[in-house]
C-alpha cells in the first residue's frame, strides 16, 4: 500500500469552481490513476459545486453560503473550513485558487502543517508575503505559482542557484493596451471583462486591465525567489507566447514559452518535479503565432513598455511593494473592494486606481508586520476605500 500511496497524490482545491479550479480539475481528469480528490472547497456556486461532489466523491467541503451548506452535507461528506481541509493529515497537495484576502488563512494553514501548496492567490502572498516565505522556510514547504507568468520564472530557475541579474515579467497588455487614454473614463465592466487571451475569473481579469495583476505577480516574485523589485521589469508582450524570462549575470535570457493555456502551468505543479506529457493541448507554429496576419507568411513576438500613465495600478503596486511593510496589504485590500464597486457600476474604471492611491497615501505602514498587523491594515484600507 505505501507503495500505492506515492503513485497517487491526494489534493484539496479550494475554489473549485472558480476559473482555476476548474481547469485543475480538468488536469485531475486526464490522470485520474494519479491524483485522488479528497477534498473540495467553494464560494458560492452550490450547482456547480454539487457537480464536482458527483463526480470526485471527496471527503471533505468548505463552502460559503450557509443555506446551501445543509443541503451539500451528508454521510460522505464532511463539511469544514478551507483551513481545516489545507492543513487535514488526508491532503498531500492543497490548490489555493481562492481569489483575494481568503485565500491567506488557508495559506497559512497548509504551511503550517507542511503541506506543497499549489497557490493562484497573488493576493495572500502580496498581503503576507514576509510571513508565508518565512512559515515555508521554517517548515521546507514548497510553494508552487500556478499563474502562467510566476511559473514561468520558476520553470526558468531550475537547476539555476545564482546569479540571477533580473526577472522580465511579461504582461499581454489586457484590453485597453491602445485605447486613448482619454477613453479609459467611461469603461464599462463588461469591456474590461473581455481579455483579449486569457479566460479567467472576473477579479483577475479586471486586476488584468488595470495591470494591477502584473504589480501583484511582480511582489510575488520577489518574495517567492528572492529578487528585489527594482531588479524585476515588467514588459507588454500582446502575443502572450513567452510567459517571462530570466537574464542572467553573464547576459544569457531563458524564457518559457507556450500557448496561452493554464493547463500547462497547473500541471507542472501537480506533477513537479516531474514532467507528464499532456498530448491533447495544442503547440506553438512559430510560423503561424495568432493575431499576426497571414499573408505575411512570418510571425512576429514584440515587445513594448508599460504606460505607467494609462496604468497607473502598476506604478501604485511596485511603489507599495519597494516600500513594504503593510503597504501591500492595503494596496490588496483597497484594490479588491474598489474592484467590487466598479463590478457593480457604483464607480468608475479610472477611480480604481484613485482609490487605491487615496487608501496608500493615508496609510501609516508598519516595518516588519506581524500577521495581526496585516489583518488590521487589511480592515482599515476596506472601511476607508468603502467610506
Amino acid at each position: 500500500m505505501g507503495n500505492m500511496r506515492n503513485s497517487i497524490k491526494r489534493i484539496a482545491i479550494l475554489g473549485s469552481t472558480g476559473s482555476i479550479g476548474q481547469q485543475t480539475l480538468d488536469v485531475v481528469r486526464s490522470f485520474p490513476d494519479r491524483f485522488e480528490v479528497v477534498g473540495l472547497g467553494a464560494g458560492k456556486n452550490a450547482a456547480l459545486l454539487r457537480k464536482q461532489i458527483k463526480e470526485f466523491q471527496p471527503r471533505m467541503l468548505s463552502f460559503d453560503a450557509a443555506d446551501s451548506r445543509d443541503k451539500l452535507s451528508s454521510s460522505q461528506h464532511r463539511i469544514m473550513s478551507p483551513a481545516e481541509i489545507a492543513a487535514h493529515p488526508d491532503v498531500d497537495l492543497v490548490v489555493i485558487a481562492i481569489s483575494g484576502k481568503a485565500g491567506l488563512e488557508p495559506t497559512l494553514a497548509a504551511i503550517r502543517a507542511g503541506k506543497s501548496i499549489a497557490l493562484a492567490t497573488k493576493e495572500a502572498i502580496v498581503m503576507a508575503g514576509g510571513i508565508i516565505t518565512a512559515e515555508a522556510g521554517k517548515r521546507g514547504v514548497q510553494i508552487m505559482p500556478i499563474d502562467s507568468e510566476p511559473s514561468a520564472i520558476w520553470q526558468c530557475l531550475r537547476g539555476e542557484e545564482q546569479g540571477i541579474e533580473r526577472l522580465i515579467l511579461t504582461a499581454s497588455g489586457g484590453p485597453f493596451r491602445q485605447m486613448p487614454a482619454g477613453k479609459l473614463e467611461t469603461v464599462t465592466p463588461e469591456q474590461a471583462l473581455d481579455h483579449p487571451t486569457w479566460k479567467m475569473g472576473p477579479k483577475v481579469t479586471i486586476d488584468s486591465a488595470t495591470l494591477m495583476n502584473k504589480g501583484f505577480e511582480a511582489i510575488e516574485l520577489s518574495w517567492l525567489f528572492s529578487v528585489p523589485l527594482d531588479r524585476i521589469e515588467v514588459v507588454i508582450h500582446p502575443q502572450s507566447i513567452i510567459h517571462s524570462m530570466v537574464e542572467f549575470v553573464d547576459g544569457s535570457v531563458k524564457a518559457q514559452l507556450s500557448i496561452p493555456d493554464m493547463h500547462l502551468p497547473i500541471q507542472y505543479a501537480l506533477f513537479y518535479p516531474q514532467r507528464a506529457p499532456s498530448n491533447d493541448r495544442p503547440r506553438i507554429d512559430f510560423t503561424n503565432i495568432p493575431g499576426v496576419p497571414k499573408r505575411s507568411r512570418s510571425s512576429a513576438l514584440t515587445f513594448e513598455p508599460p504606460d505607467m500613465q494609462r496604468f497607473p495600478c502598476l506604478r501604485l503596486a511596485l511603489e507599495a511593494g519597494r516600500k513594504g511593510g503593510t503597504y501591500p496589504a492595503v494596496l490588496s485590500a483597497a484594490d479588491e473592494v474598489a474592484v467590487e464597486l466598479f463590478m457593480k457600476g457604483r464607480i468608475g474604471f479610472m477611480d480604481i486606481p484613485r482609490l487605491v492611491e487615496q487608501a496608500l497615501g493615508e496609510h501609516d505602514s508598519i516595518s516588519n508586520p506581524s500577521l495581526d498587523d496585516v489583518l488590521t491594515a487589511d480592515a482599515w484600507a476596506r472601511e476607508r476605500v468603502h467610506s
